[in-house]
């Protein structure tokens, strides 16, 4: 099973150059769910359970971050990551969507962000196959930097049973988009720059008041 596991997570490396090729290969058979700026999804229709559904015997999944090994997320912007199926379970299976979520790494009943749901259509496995899937998603530009807890969910049929495996649930570091102030950030520096201002005014206080002892005894 390690040996299996080790050559799963090889092939996923290999395979992440050609990720460019693969998602404009399947465009025409994926649909994505928007999210709106406060990071609920937009009114589509599309649901997908909330990982209800068992995983499927001998279905593996493994989760890899393409030149992200730190797994640093930007807020409100893009961030890609690539979910590996080894098909298992004995017949073919059909993968219907991937999707995630962002948690409080102290609670996972605390949701703090639904993200985007991708799904595929006639997106087929065959028994004894391995198969990568793009997933890209994007927190919520007003989300603080700090750590979370992400966890990815797939779902698919097998024999037309419906079924849902996590493939990562682990920490991500939410980090200030580049180029950007936060409003964190310019708090603190309207802090410091009053707190110096205060203490230049204590500073010129005391020499005055020092100034006045020496020269009126």
């Amino acid at each position: 099973m390690a040996t299996t596991r080790v050559f799963f997570f090889l092939l996923l490396l290999i395979a992440s150059p050609f990720l460019q090729v693969v998602r404009c290969q399947s465009d025409s058979q994926v649909e994505v769910a928007d999210v709106d700026d406060e990071g609920g999804f937009a009114d589509d229709g599309l649901d997908y359970g909330d990982g209800g559904f068992p995983p499927a015997p001998g279905v593996e999944t493994i989760c890899l971050f393409p030149k992200n090994s730190a797994r640093l997320v930007p807020a409100g912007e893009e961030t890609e990551l690539l979910v590996g199926v080894n098909n298992g379970g004995g017949s073919t299976m059909n993968v219907i969507a991937v999707q995630a979520s962002v948690h409080l790494p102290f609670d996972h009943k605390l949701i703090v962000q639904n993200l985007t749901a991708q799904a595929f259509n006639n997106s087929l496995v065959p028994n004894s196959a391995q198969a990568t899937f793009p997933y890209v998603f994007a927190v919520s530009k007003f989300l603080q930097p700090g750590t979370f807890d992400l966890v990815g969910i797939i779902t698919y049929e097998i024999d037309q049973n419906p079924h849902q495996s996590i493939f990562y649930n682990g920490t991500i570091e939410v980090v200030e988009a580049s180029g950007f102030l936060s409003i964190e950030s310019v708090f603190l520096v309207t802090l410091g720059a009053a707190l110096l201002g205060l203490g230049g005014l204590w500073a010129y206080g005391q020499i005055q008041r020092l100034s006045k002892v020496t020269f009126f005894p």
